[in-house]
This record gives structure tokens, C-alpha cells and sequence, in this order.
């Protein structure tokens, strides 16, 4: 009788979980693609904005926007709607890349404190429709397979990946061309707007009609899930679900924010701190404070798709059974010990050379990579459908308290610089 559920107890006869193993890392590409775009043409904004730190700025108006957003839908997550809650985070994010184009075309590329403003303002909007999605997702694949998590996470990093692949072509294309930079940088928003319009049509229409995916969802519904009553109507599944959350209301006992926190403690400081040392060194550090070298202006390039390349392999190492950490001691400690990449890259930036900081790195992304997806897959083991779905903002929110705190202090490698303040 067992041989007919899986390690995850779906029954092996639905089908449909590779096609949604592609739309949940297609839907993660698209959560990031957009901002990832933004910040790899930071050559481009550099040469419009020399004077004012745009790959710092920018990261500092999206992160409030993106918490504060976050914060309102964490604390009122069983009352949400998640299928509007993410159509319309994808939504924004498609209507916002489509602006960047339309901005710089009106300014024709020239700069100014205008369009320096108006990037803030959609860098703002960026946030706000992250914390739509990204928090939204990251629930919903909660409370699946933990398959489907690390294919949003993998997707998301990919999103990088994608960004420094499209830079480098239009590095190459047009760097001997007129306004070469802002020909690359159109291109990567017209390709952004593309994907974002994609994930709208995949969440909205196609994502839900998978076998595995009605599965999940009404196994949350059955638990006393009330977020998922949209998607599984969408579908035609609302009587039943109707019935289900009609059942004995003990059934439906679940633990609060409060109380998954206290459960949970080491997981949101495990997050917090990934991205507190990631964001302490990319992508400001590596713009503004690796020197000059034999690569030239394609050296930070290379160093962030080299992070890229890193981060994106290392998501899906932990699908390797016995590569997976999973003890929470361990965890913690793995993470503590990334701060010594500190002085390591200081000293590295100061003394070393090219091949030392791509080394350094590539530790970077892999262990950003490996980490994040480890706590996102065993957190979420042992709760109900509702519980999974509210750690899962809960996490998502310290991941971008994390990016926050670690953007705040990339500002202190500033401190002694010329140009700094």
C-alpha cells in the first residue's frame, strides 16, 4: 500500500510534477529577473549617476517597501488570497520593467535628476511586488513537495544567471557601438517585461491545473487552509473544498505567527544572516571596491556572474539525499562561520589578486545557494498546510530583513574612499 505514495506522501499516480518542477523555477526566475536586471547594468546607471552609488541607492529604496509590504502581508497571511496576491505581484513587476524602458526612451538616455528619481520610484514598486510574490510563492510551495521550492529558488538565482549572460552578449554586441551600455540595458528589460507577462499567464491559467498541484492544494484546504480557495475554485474544485473546511474545526487547529516563530527562531536568524553577509559584498563591494586588474571593465562583470553561476549550482545540491544538511546545529554553525569571508575579501580586495576574489566568490554563491535551500526544505517538515504556508512568509520575511541590514552596512566600505562620503 505504501508503494503507491511517494517520500512525500502524493500518490505516484498524479501526473504533472516535472511540468510543475519547470513552471515553479519559470515563476522563480520571474520573482527576480527584473531587479537582477537592474542591478547587472549597473555599469550602464554608473556612467548616468557617477556620483550618486546607484547599485547602493537603488537596493535601499527597494528593501523598505519590500519589508514593510511584507510585514502587513506576514501578519494577515490566512486571510489573503494568495492567487491574487501573486498575479498581481507579477503584474506590477510587468507593468514596472515595461516603465524603465518607457523612462529611458523619454529621456533618451541622457541621465538627470529626473530620471535618477523615477528609477527610485520604480525601484520602490520592484519591492513591493516581491514581497507579493516572493512571499506568496514561497508559501504556497510550503506546503508541496520540497521539489517544487527549490525550483523557485533555483529559478531565482537563475534570474542572476540570465541577467550576466544577456550582459556579457551585450557587452560583446555593442561595446564598440554608439550608447552601446544603454543598447544592452534596453534589451535586458524588453527581455525582463517578456518574462514577467509569462509568469502571469503561468500562474494564472496554467500552474493550477496540474493533477499534483489540485492535489496539494486541496490536501491544504482539507487541513483548514483558506488561502488556496481561489486557485482551487479556478479549477472548479469549490464544492468540495467548501465540505472539507466544513469538517470538526479541531481539525483545523493550527499554530499561530507567534508561535511558529518561537519554533522557528534559528531558521529565521539562519536566513537572516545568509543575506546579511551576501548583500554586504554583492553587488556594491564588487562595483566599488575590487580595484582595477589585467580583466578590466569586464572584471565586475565576471565577478558577478561568477556569483551567479555559484549560487544557481548550489540550489539544487541539497536534492542530493545524503548532500543535504539538515541538523539545525549544523546549519547555524555553517552559517556563523561565513562571516571570515569578511576580512577575506578585504584583504583579498586590498592585496590579492583577480584569481583569489573569483575564488572567494564562488565560495560566495555556493554557500548562498546551498544554505538558503537546505532551511527552506526542512523548515516547513511536520506542520499542516496553513502552518506551512505562514512559516514560509515568516521566512521570507528575515530573508529580506537580511537583504536590508546587509545593504545598510555595504555602505561602510565606503568608509576612506575619495569618492565616498
Amino acid at each position: 500500500m505504501t508503494n503507491n505514495f511517494d517520500q512525500n506522501g502524493a500518490p505516484r499516480m498524479l501526473k504533472g510534477k516535472f511540468q510543475a518542477e519547470v513552471a515553479c523555477f519559470i515563476l522563480g526566475l520571474g520573482s527576480l529577473v527584473a531587479w537582477n536586471s537592474m542591478l547587472t547594468i549597473g555599469d550602464y546607471y554608473y556612467k548616468l549617476f557617477p556620483r550618486y552609488h546607484p547599485s547602493r541607492v537603488l537596493t535601499i529604496f527597494y528593501l523598505p517597501f519590500s519589508i514593510g509590504t511584507l510585514m502587513i502581508l506576514t501578519h494577515n497571511e490566512s486571510r489573503i488570497n494568495t492567487r491574487m496576491r501573486v498575479i498581481t505581484g507579477y503584474f506590477i513587476f510587468f507593468v514596472c520593467t515595461l516603465l524603465v524602458l518607457v523612462l529611458d526612451l523619454a529621456t533618451s538616455g541622457k541621465g538627470g535628476i529626473g530620471h535618477y528619481v523615477g528609477l527610485c520610484a520604480l525601484s520602490a514598486s520592484f519591492g513591493v511586488a516581491d514581497a507579493l510574490v516572493q512571499g506568496g510563492m514561497v508559501g504556497d510551495m510550503s506546503r508541496m513537495c520540497p521539489e517544487f521550492i527549490q525550483s523557485f529558488l533555483a529559478g531565482s538565482a537563475a534570474s542572476g544567471l540570465l541577467a550576466s549572460g544577456l550582459r556579457f552578449l551585450t557587452k560583446i554586441a555593442f561595446e564598440k557601438s554608439d550608447n552601446g551600455l544603454r543598447k544592452g540595458a534596453l534589451l535586458f528589460f524588453a527581455t525582463s517585461t517578456f518574462f514577467e507577462f509569462l509568469c502571469i499567464i503561468l500562474y494564472a491559467i496554467y500552474f493550477p491545473k496540474l493533477s499534483i498541484v489540485k492535489y496539494y492544494r486541496s490536501k491544504a484546504a482539507s487541513e483548514g487552509s483558506k488561502t488556496v480557495s481561489a486557485d482551487l475554485a479556478a479549477v472548479g474544485i469549490q464544492n468540495e473544498i467548501n465540505q472539507q473546511v466544513g469538517l470538526d474545526a479541531k481539525q483545523h487547529e493550527h499554530l499561530n505567527n507567534k508561535e511558529l516563530f518561537h519554533q522557528n527562531i534559528d531558521y529565521a536568524a539562519d536566513l537572516f544572516l545568509i543575506y546579511v553577509l551576501t548583500l554586504f559584498i554583492v553587488p556594491g563591494f564588487l562595483y566599488e571596491n575590487t580595484g582595477s586588474h589585467h580583466l578590466g571593465k569586464w572584471y565586475t562583470l565576471v565577478l558577478i556572474a561568477v556569483y551567479n553561476v555559484s549560487d544557481l549550482t548550489s540550489r539544487y545540491i541539497p536534492m542530493i539525499k545524503f548532500m543535504k544538511l539538515e541538523s539545525r546545529k549544523w546549519l547555524l554553525t555553517a552559517i556563523i562561520s561565513r562571516f571570515l569571508l569578511i576580512p577575506a575579501f578585504y584583504f583579498t580586495a586590498k592585496y590579492g589578486d583577480q584569481g583569489w576574489m573569483i575564488v572567494l566568490v564562488s565560495f560566495l554563491g555556493l554557500t548562498n545557494g546551498y544554505l538558503t535551500v537546505c532551511v527552506f526544505i526542512v523548515a516547513p517538515k511536520g506542520y499542516k498546510g496553513p502552518e506551512q504556508n505562514a512559516l514560509g512568509n515568516l521566512l521570507v520575511l528575515f530573508v529580506e530583513c537580511g537583504i536590508l541590514a546587509g545593504g545598510a552596512l555595504d555602505w561602510l566600505w565606503l568608509i576612506g574612499k575619495s569618492q565616498g562620503f
